[in-house]
């Protein structure tokens, strides 16, 4: 217990208003670099960070597949039918730079097709 009380001590120093705030710049910055580097890709969440949580979803008709092929490569989120890929934002544990980096493989998901392998295309119950 001694351990866990120290490991939690560092709540105590974090503002949760300023969790928030950096929760909504990263959003904001996700929706900004999808819209710029992926066309095919159309905002599903709010736009305005203040109406929507720590989550950002995107239409995209072939929602599933691409959510697949971005898990095999190392981009966790989730699909919700029809074709909403939804991916959240944590900035306890993520910086302006693993967004980056996501985006990086959800561009070569989207502009490669790797959502067109055959393998992502075989929807189990659970993504």
């Amino acid at each position: 217990m001694t351990a866990l009380e120290e490991a939690l001590k560092i709540w105590d120093e974090v503002e949760m208003d300023d969790i928030r705030a950096a929760s909504i710049d990263l959003c904001d910055l996700f929706i900004t670099e999808v819209e710029a580097r992926c066309p095919g890709l159309t905002l599903a969440s709010p736009r305005d960070g203040a109406q929507r949580g720590s989550q950002v979803s995107f239409h995209f008709e072939h929602g599933y597949a691409a959510m697949q092929a971005l898990i095999a490569n190392g981009v966790i989120g989730d699909f919700r039918a029809p074709d909403i890929m939804r991916f959240g934002f944590t900035p306890l544990y993520i910086d302006a730079d693993d967004v980056r980096a996501a985006v990086d493989v959800l561009e070569k998901v989207i502009a490669d097709r790797l959502w067109d392998d055959p393998s992502y295309r075989t929807a189990s119950r659970v993504t």
